[in-house]
């Protein structure tokens, strides 16, 4: 089967990844598929204050991913276009999980065109069995001790059992 996307386009997938789930890995596994350079990056948002450091997430990514040898993972800031045309970037990867996920990213993708017509937005839907899960929901579900195990992979179960069991012991709430 050929590929539905010219050989040597990057692509760039954008997000917080606070933490990575499974969805996050099934979209990048799907985009590696399409493109022949895939980079993850860890975006700092200034409106948001993460649960991990920049170079957790990073680090986290990067152990998720270690077996698909066409991604990187990067942490970046400022304007997403302008890191896009610096990487030589052809294409913008979103996630779409459900209806509600569209009107913001579509709003996201329409701004970016504006900022830069040489540069797309692909949206890319999650495995179904994926679909209600966000990042938010799994730190709140880690938060509270419960089983995160089938919403993120092995490494970020623990890390995450470890921020929280770290910040408890920090209040003194063993």
């Amino acid at each position: 089967m050929s590929k539905l996307i010219p050989s040597g386009k990057t692509a760039i997938y954008p997000g917080t990844f606070d933490p990575v789930t499974y969805g996050h890995v099934d979209v990048a596994k799907r985009a590696a598929q399409l493109f022949d350079r895939v980079i993850i990056c860890v975006a700092v948002n200034t409106l948001k204050t993460p649960l991990f450091s920049g170079k957790e997430r990073v680090d986290l990514i990067e152990e998720a991913m270690k077996d698909i040898t066409n991604i990187e993972v990067e942490q970046f800031e400022g304007l997403l276009v302008d890191y896009a045309l610096k990487k030589k970037a052809s294409a913008i990867v979103r996630g779409l999980r459900a209806v509600s996920d569209f009107e913001y990213e579509f709003q996201m993708a329409l701004t970016n065109r504006k900022l830069c017509k040489d540069i797309d937005t692909v949206f890319l839907m999650p495995h179904e069995k994926y679909t209600y899960l966000n990042s938010t929901i799994v730190r709140e579900i880690a938060r509270f001790g419960g089983d995160v195990s089938e919403f993120v992979p092995p490494h970020v179960k623990d890390k995450l059992i470890h921020k929280f069991r770290d910040a408890k012991t920090k209040d003194g709430r063993k």
